[in-house]
Parts: C-alpha cells; structure tokens; sequence
C-alpha cells in the first residue's frame, strides 16, 4: 500500500461546518466540477456521506449507519445534510469525469443514534485518565442496540449490539453520563496516550479488536468502494484506532472499485513526534495531515514576533516526513465555533497557503471556507488563493531551492523549472529585501502578483532583488506567465481574487443580499 501516487495533487476539502441542511452540496459540488478542475485542483475531499444521528441536520460525524447513503427514511429524512444516494454517487462520477480525485470521509471510531437498548454489565471509568476505573462492574441499560428498521437488512443483514464496542458514555434508564467501559473489554493499546489512553472518544466505541467487526467493516468498505467509484480515503479520528486496523483494511479496499490508492489520517496532535510514531504504528499505510504544521501557523499568525521561521520545517510532518504529509492551513474543526477552534489569523493566510502550495509538499489541502468564504461568520474568501493554486498547478514543477539569508521573520525560496518561481515570507514588522543569482532566473523580467504594476528586469547573470513589505508575502513569477494567469483568472468563473465578488455559481449557501459577496472582493 502506498500513500499516494501522484506529483503536484492539490486537494480541496469540499465542505465547512455550517452549511445549510438543504441537502443540495452534492449537486451544486458536482456543477463546480469543472470550474474547480480548472482552478487547478485534482483531488476532492467530500464529507461523510452517510446518514447520522441527526439525519439531514448531521454534518456527518455523529455515524448511524454507514450503508444508508441518502437511500432510506430513518432519522427522520431520507436524503442527508447533502443531498441523496443518487446525487452523492452522481457528484462522483461529474467530478472523476473531471479529472478530480475523489475522497470518502471515513468514520469508523463510534455510533450514535442507537435505535433500542440492553442490559450491560460495565466499568465507569476516569475522564482524565482512561486507564483507571472502578474495579467494581455495575449492571446498566445502555443504548448499544442498532437494527436499522427501515433498511431492513438491505445490503448488510450486520446488527450491533454491545459486543461490537468497547464502551459508551450514556445510561438509558437514569439520563447520567461519564465514560464507561464494558466489563470484559480493554480499550485498544496502538492509540493516542492522551489522558492514559484515547480509544474512547464519543457515543458508542467500535471495537476493531473484535473479529466480527473487523469482518464487517470490510464487508462495509468493499461494498462502498464498489457502489461509490472513489480513488481515496480521509480516515477521521486515526488517534484513537487500533493502528494495526488500517493497513490490511487499506490493502483490501485497494483490490476493489477504482483500486483507491491514497488515504489521509486525521491524528489531531501538534507533536510531530507522535505524527511520526503513528505512521510507524500503521505501516506506513496512509498520510497524515500536518497538524503540527496548523499549530504553527495559528502560533504565528497570533504572535509573529514570537516565532522563528527558520526553524519551522524542523517540527512538523511535511519538514521531518514530507512524502507522508498532507499540509493544511485550517479546517472544519479549526473554523470559529468549533471544539477545535484554532483559527489562523487572516493577514497570515496568504503566507501560510504560500508556504504548502508553492514549496514541496506533495499533498496540500485547501479548505472549502478559504476558497468560498464562510457567511455563518461573515468571513470572506482568502486573498490570492486561486492565484498560488494556479502557479501550484500551471508553474511549480521543478526543484525548490533554498536562498540563503532567512531571518527568523523572513524566509525565502526559488523553484527552479520551465517557468521560475520566487516566494518570499515576510512576517516582520519593516519590509525586506533579498539578493538573488540564479542562472535559470537570467534575462527574465518578473511580475509580483501581489504587486503586479512593479516588474523586475533580471540580468544575464540572474541577479536580481526582491522585495516584500511587512507582514505580507511576494510571489515572483515570469510575466508573460502572468499575463497567461490574469487571463485564465478572469475568463473562468473560478476568479482572481483581486477579481470582483464570486456570482451565485460559486456562493453555496450565500443568499443574494448577504453583504459577503460584496466583502469578498475587497478582501484583504
């Protein structure tokens, strides 16, 4: 199993947290399909399609039952928070047609929204600190139950009951609430050590120990990757699955549908070293998003002064393993509002995307609030962002080459191919200048995009000085490059950013007077 096969993808997560319950992404993703080819993207992230507990108000994480893609009447709707069967598997087709990649969010850590209860012997156990309990095992009614009445055995005749999970954190019969775990059962040991041990973290646990469900979670995910066609994997919530789950479940799906071929984990921890220690854990078998990388950012972007840039590949995943690093700026977690709330500050998002678009990385991902802006909290799109997509995906091809001269405020970097590429980072409080020779810079004249109006002539001898103003990033590009860019820009829908207000074509969600759309072109 690999982590992925192809050069230069650029993912875009194709959802935030507050979208509107009206069951039309996957239709109004599929419209952008082209649009978003275009833009330079090759993978899609899509989000859970499966029904939740919540039905069509479950933005897809609170999972009841994973065969029921928007096909059955159960929690109270039939289609979900996206839309139904029909137009998820079509939104896939329009986008593979496309040219997109195409990935599942795969939530494999609990259940919620059981549909009857039993009688279970279990163990309350210390909320911070899993691996204490109560050595005495009391007898309660618990949730655990799931028959799916209303699919009633179609596609999987698979029923769980409490010997599926490990533990749950809901007594039925009294209201009370605390973690518990069921009497006979162990909590899985290759999983996060936070708070002892982080196997559990929300509605009922799935036990990947138990043969059964190893069973049915295959069966699951053949016949999904089957009925779906999709290339690839997000793997939510990886900290607290077995490891050892993944790389045979990984190898299986790879025989069947489209033989996907990548998969991302999400482990929500900023310590590279635990990052590293789970990719040894799983084989390997998967990338993982850059969360160290995240916290950096959102460090920087609230206390520049306090950061040195020079030491920031040291202590994240696409520094230490960058063919195992998916890079990202923020996500639906990180938006405001959310449990993980840990939201870059606007002025350094242009840098931030520069730094995992225009460098090395293999996999970044740029996230749905960026690209289309959020009007739940009135947030516009994020400046120069189809721009560094653009380069990423009509320039950036061949060597990043280090400058020389980084600062702890500044850093700087060429990429050296057919079509030259300089960035610099500027995260001080005074402009900076840096002087470069490169040959394969010579008798060039390049154009800022954030400055386009100031061109700079470069000499036989590829000497040259660049300029970036405070706090502000510089993107050097050849100018017959430009020129190419600004028209491709302007001519598809999927605009600059310098470029007016996005239409309604590309506003999902965003009513015809929401004062956003007009924000969004003076964003900066």
């Amino acid at each position: 199993m690999t982590a992925g096969t192809a050069n230069h993808e650029t993912m875009l997560q194709c959802f935030e947290w507050y979208l509107p319950d009206d069951h039309g992404l996957w239709n109004w993703i599929a419209a952008q399909a082209q649009d978003l080819a275009a833009a330079g993207f090759t993978m899609a992230w899509l989000p859970p399609a499966y029904k939740g507990q919540a039905g069509d108000a479950d933005v897809g994480y609170g999972v009841y039952d994973m065969y029921d893609l928007g096909e059955f009447d159960a929690k109270g709707s039939v289609p979900t928070k996206y839309g139904s069967r029909g137009d998820y598997l079509g939104a896939i087709r329009t986008l593979r047609g496309h040219g997109l990649r195409v990935l599942a969010d795969i939530v494999f850590n609990h259940r919620m929204g059981a549909d009857g209860e039993e009688q279970v012997t279990a163990h309350v156990v210390d909320v911070d600190d899993r691996t204490v309990s109560d050595d005495t095992a009391i007898e309660r009614t618990l949730n655990t139950v799931y028959g799916f009445p209303e699919r009633d055995g179609a596609y999987s005749t698979f029923r769980w009951n409490w010997r599926d999970f490990t533990g749950t954190d809901y007594t039925a019969n009294d209201g009370s609430t605390g973690i518990m775990r069921f009497d006979g059962k162990q909590w899985s040991s290759n999983v996060s050590q936070e708070r002892g041990n982080f196997d559990y973290i929300m509605g009922d646990d799935v036990d990947v120990n138990e043969p059964e469900v190893v069973k049915e979670l295959t069966d699951w995910g053949i016949w999904y990757t089957e009925t779906t066609g999709v290339d690839g994997f997000r793997l939510d919530a990886v900290k607290s699955i077995d490891a050892k789950f993944f790389k045979p479940w990984l190898t299986t799906m790879r025989e069947h549908g489209n033989h996907p071929d990548f998969a991302v984990g999400e482990y929500w921890s900023g310590d590279v070293d635990e990052l590293t220690d789970y990719l040894d854990d799983c084989g390997h078998c998967m990338t993982l998003f850059d969360v160290a990388l995240h916290f950096a950012f959102e460090h920087i972007s609230h206390n520049p002064a306090s950061y040195d840039l020079r030491s920031l590949a040291a202590h994240t995943l696409t520094g230490i393993e960058p063919a195992y690093a998916c890079a990202f700026v923020d996500n639906h977690d990180t938006q405001p509002g959310q449990a993980l709330e840990s939201w870059v500050q606007p002025w350094f998002k242009p840098l931030a995307y520069a730094y995992i678009l225009l460098r090395d990385s293999p996999y970044p991902c740029v996230f749905f609030g960026d690209w289309y802006g959020m009007p739940h909290d009135c947030i516009p799109p994020v400046p120069l962002l189809h721009e560094l997509v653009w380069i990423r995906a009509h320039l950036l091809g061949g060597r990043v080459i280090a400058q020389g001269g980084d600062t702890a405020y500044s850093l700087c970097w060429a990429v050296r191919g057919d079509h030259p590429v300089c960035v610099m980072l500027n995260t001080g409080d005074a402009a900076a200048d840096r002087h470069i020779q490169e040959d394969f810079l010579a008798a060039h004249t390049v154009v800022d995009i954030c400055h386009p109006d100031a061109a700079v002539r470069i000499d036989a001898s590829g000497r040259c000085v660049l300029h970036c103003s405070p706090r502000a990033c510089s993107i050097y590009i050849d100018a017959a490059d430009y020129e190419v860019m600004r028209k491709a820009l302007e001519s598809g829908s999927m605009e600059s950013s310098h470029g007016k207000a996005q239409g309604d074509d590309a506003s999902y969600g965003r009513a015809a007077d929401d004062p956003l759309r007009e924000r969004s072109a003076d964003a900066q």
